[in-house]
Order: C-alpha cells, then sequence, then structure tokens
C-alpha cells in the first residue's frame, strides 16, 4: 500500500480571455504555485461552458468563443493552499474557486 496524506484541492474557475498584468490569468497563477512550492498544478481548457452571466461560451469549427472555461488544479496542504490564495484573491475578480479534502498518494520513486 503507498502511503497516504491529507490534502487539499484548490479549483479555480476563470475564463480564457482573464488576464493578471497583461499575461493569461492561468498562466500567472501556475507560475506563481511553482514559485511557491506547491505540490502540482494543471490547467484545463474547457470546450463549452457558462458561469455566473448565463452565456454559453462554446468552441465552434468557424466561429471560436474569445472566453472558453479554463479550469485550473492545485494539490497541496490545507496550509499552503491558504497561503496560495491571498494571491488568488488579489488577481482573480471574476471566477468560482472551490476546495476539497483529497487523500493524497504519491506514485514518485
Amino acid at each position: 500500500m503507498r502511503p497516504e496524506r491529507a490534502g487539499t484541492l484548490l479549483r479555480i474557475f476563470v475564463g480564457d480571455s482573464d488576464r493578471h498584468e497583461g499575461r493569461p490569468l492561468h498562466q500567472a497563477l501556475v507560475e506563481k504555485a511553482h514559485a511557491m512550492g506547491l505540490g502540482g498544478a494543471t490547467v484545463l481548457h474547457g470546450q463549452s461552458g457558462f458561469g455566473r452571466h448565463s452565456r454559453i461560451h462554446t468552441a465552434k469549427l468557424l466561429e471560436l468563443s474569445s472566453d472558453l472555461p479554463v479550469v485550473i488544479e492545485i494539490v497541496d496542504t490545507e496550509p499552503r493552499i491558504q497561503e496560495f490564495l491571498r494571491f488568488v484573491d488579489g488577481c482573480v475578480f471574476e471566477g468560482l474557486v472551490t476546495l476539497e479534502t483529497v487523500r493524497i498518494l504519491d506514485f514518485s520513486p
């Protein structure tokens, strides 16, 4: 059995057109998570979705939306995620953030 530890999964739902200091917001979030030494981050680009304003954004062959959904997932311990949330609070102005308690199984050698 692999060692197991408690962790927190942070999900940040934003739009592809969201920016932070002139660059894509998802890129800024991942770079900050990396600089802080967090356990890992993944950016997922959605093909369609809608948010608070109920506008459906979709990627069609001839009509590309300028604001497709993006989900950034980051996993680490609760205290380290809480520390990272201070940065998130300063750069995410429209979106959704969720937190989940997770069990982390480490598959690294």
